[in-house]
C-alpha cells in the first residue's frame, strides 16, 4: 500500500465575485474509504484532493518514472485493473489501492565480469523458464511494451532483441505483480539493456571526444559563469534560450556556438 497520511477531508466551493464554478463530483473508494472527487482528476490528484499527503507512490507525474503503480476494481467487474495513478482518470465507484513498491528479486552482478553470451540472462534469472506464455505481463504494461515477446527473446538468449523490445520500460513492476510464473520481467530487461550497451553496440566516437573536451576544461568558463549568476540572470537566460525547432533537421545548430563543442572536436 502507498505510505500515506490522511487529513480530514475538506471540500471548498470554487467561486468568484461574478461566476461560481462547480465541477461534478463522483464517488471513489480509496483503500475502502469513500470520498467524492472531481470527475476530471487522475487517481493521483484525486488522492491529494481527498486529503492524502503522498510521501511514496508519486514521482514525475508524467507517466515516466513508474512510481505510482496502482490497482483498482471498477463497479460491476470481477477483474482487477492496473495502471499508473498519474495517467488514469477516476471512474465513479472505483476501488483504489496503490503498490508503489513490489518486492521482486533483484540479482547482484558486476557488468564488467559478465559476458554477452546466450545463457547469461538465464544464469542470473533462471526463473525466466517458468514463463507460461499467458501474455498477462503485456496486458499489464502501461507503456504497451510487448513484455512476453522480450521474455521470449531472453529465453532464446537473444540479448539485443530483449534490450530493444524492453527499451521503453519504466520499471513500474506491474508486469511482475501480475505474473503467475513469478518472474521479474523488468529486471531481466534492464540486464539485457546493460549488456547490450556495454558489449554489443558500437561505442560512440563523439562521446569519447566530448569526454576529452570536458577533461581539458573546454567548458569550465561557461559553467563558472552560470554558477556565479544570480537567480534573475538565470531566469532571463532560461526564458530567452534558443529553442530547437520542432521539425529541425539533423544539422541544425543554435546561432551561437559558445556552448557547443569546437568544430575540430577533440582530436589528438
Amino acid at each position: 500500500m502507498a505510505d500515506v497520511r490522511s487529513d480530514e477531508v475538506r471540500h471548498e466551493e470554487l467561486s468568484s465575485d461574478k461566476v461560481e464554478v462547480r465541477e461534478e463530483l463522483v464517488p471513489i473508494y480509496i483503500m475502502g474509504q469513500r470520498y467524492e472527487v472531481p470527475a476530471s482528476l487522475t487517481i493521483q490528484k484525486a488522492l491529494e484532493y481527498a486529503g492524502y499527503f503522498l510521501i511514496r507512490g508519486c514521482g514525475c507525474r508524467a507517466g515516466i518514472c513508474g512510481a505510482c503503480a496502482t490497482v483498482y476494481r471498477l463497479p460491476g467487474s470481477h477483474r482487477v485493473e492496473i495502471g499508473l495513478a498519474c495517467q488514469t482518470v477516476v471512474v465513479p465507484n472505483m476501488y483504489i489501492a496503490q503498490i508503489p513498491f513490489f518486492p521482486a528479486i533483484k540479482a547482484k552482478y558486476d557488468i564488467e565480469e559478465l559476458k554477452p553470451e546466450p545463457n547469461v540472462l538465464a544464469e542470473i534469472y533462471p526463473e525466466i523458464y517458468k514463463c507460461m506464455g499467458c501474455n498477462t505481463c503485456t496486458r499489464s504494461c502501461p507503456m504497451d511494451i510487448p513484455v512476453m515477446e522480450y521474455m521470449s527473446a531472453a529465453i532464446r538468449g537473444d540479448i539485443e532483441r530483449c534490450a530493444e523490445l524492453s527499451f521503453n520500460c519504466i520499471m513500474c513492476g506491474l508486469c511482475a505483480a501480475r505474473c503467475p510464473g513469478e518472474i521479474v520481467q523488468y529486471n531481466v530487461g534492464i540486464l539485457a539493456r546493460r549488456l547490450t550497451a556495454r558489449y554489443l553496440v558500437p561505442k560512440a566516437d563523439h562521446l569519447e571526444k566530448m569526454i576529452k573536451l570536458i577533461e581539458r576544461g573546454t567548458f569550465d568558463e561557461c559553467l563558472d559563469e552560470l554558477q556565479r549568476a544570480d537567480e534573475s540572470t538565470l531566469r532571463e537566460l532560461y526564458s530567452n534560450r534558443e529553442m530547437e525547432p520542432v521539425e529541425a533537421d539533423e544539422f541544425w545548430e543554435p546561432s551561437s556556438r559558445r556552448f557547443l563543442a569546437p568544430l575540430d572536436g577533440a582530436e589528438d
